[in-house]
């Protein structure tokens, strides 16, 4: 279990007609553009996800396949999904993903926080995640939990995320 620290800045938006970025990925959408390519991508919760899409972005960064039926049923459980997409005005391509559950009010937890390894290694993930914890902090969220794979905790101590303190305030349980 890892805890977020402090929140940190973001980075200045690009010039996309608001119109048309309102229009497509929602009016709290946030746009971002990768200073060494130019590729402009977009966060957004209100954009609805392909689910097939979706399955397809979870299999590149070697999940396993999960029923979409679930899926579909978790991302409704969730209190906030988010999807990361390569802007293209006509074919925008899912590239980033991450979901919350959590009561709500007083605390969330982020999982099945992705990034197409295309794309890993630029700072998407870094994004990624100043928006979801944006997006918490709006509905007044500010105790959040991550959990994240062993090969991966590097990456969100970087970004001020601590591991949790002597290991004694959390237990799992996995049904086999």
């Amino acid at each position: 279990m890892i805890f977020r620290n402090q929140g940190s800045s973001i980075k200045k938006t690009n010039s996309i007609l608001k119109d048309e970025l309102i229009k497509n990925y929602g009016l709290n959408s946030y746009e971002f553009t990768q200073k060494h390519t130019g590729e402009i991508f977009v966060c957004s919760k209100d954009k609805e996800l392909d689910l097939i899409e979706l399955d397809q972005l979870l299999q590149t960064v070697g999940w396993s396949t999960r029923p979409i039926r679930r899926v579909k049923r978790a991302l409704a459980f969730s209190i906030l999904v988010v999807g990361l997409w390569l802007y293209d005005e006509k074919f925008p391509r899912l590239v980033g993903f991450a979901r919350c559950t959590g009561d709500g009010i007083l605390e969330a937890t982020v999982w099945d926080v992705a990034v197409n390894p295309i794309y890993q290694g630029n700072g998407l993930g870094k994004e990624l995640m100043k928006y979801i914890l944006k997006e918490l902090k709006n509905i007044g969220i500010f105790k959040v939990t991550l959990f994240a794979d062993a090969e991966v905790v590097s990456f969100y101590k970087r970004q001020g995320w601590i591991l949790e303190p002597r290991g004694s305030k959390c237990a799992f349980w996995y049904a086999n």
